[in-house]
């Protein structure tokens, strides 16, 4: 009996940890997000996925392709009329796994001015019990909403 209140506990604490894992979307108060159009993903060190993790960087590309962007390669910015360029959002993306949850974010910056306009955060925790390409895979999930609720028209 003395274990099972134990268990009892340990589970409602692990339930509440759980629950403090926020994912949200952050916008920028004087920009019109509607005008954006086209989206290009940055990879460059900073904003890599280790190779063994590729499979959740397609996710990520999905996820940004979801929105009603469409993607443009980096390499073919320039290859954009300077109308389409107005148009143009820059993505960044970083992915940190912490023992107590996993989060991964995405940031959209305004390609004339480099300003940020909107960050879309997606966390998720098992607490370390599923394993981290589950918690991976379950923020991946969330921050796809976000990105998806951010940029629905």
């Amino acid at each position: 009996m003395k274990n099972f209140s134990k268990l009892i506990c340990a589970l409602a604490v692990t339930i509440l940890l759980a629950a403090c894992t926020t994912s949200k979307s952050t916008v920028s108060q004087n920009v019109n997000l509607s005008k954006y159009e086209y989206a290009a993903v940055i990879n460059n060190d900073p904003y890599h996925i280790p190779a063994e993790l590729m499979e959740y960087e397609i996710q990520l590309y999905d996820a940004v392709e979801n929105s009603n962007l469409k993607l443009v390669s980096d390499a073919h910015i320039h290859d954009l009329s300077s109308v389409q360029q107005e148009k143009l959002l820059l993505v960044k993306y970083a992915v940190n796994v912490m023992q107590e949850e996993t989060i991964v974010t995405v940031n959209f910056i305004d390609y004339f001015t480099g300003r940020p306009v909107a960050s879309c955060r997606g966390a998720y925790s098992t607490l370390g019990v599923a394993g981290a390409s589950h918690d991976i895979k379950g923020a991946i999930k969330r921050v796809a909403k976000q990105i998806s609720e951010t940029f629905s028209k």
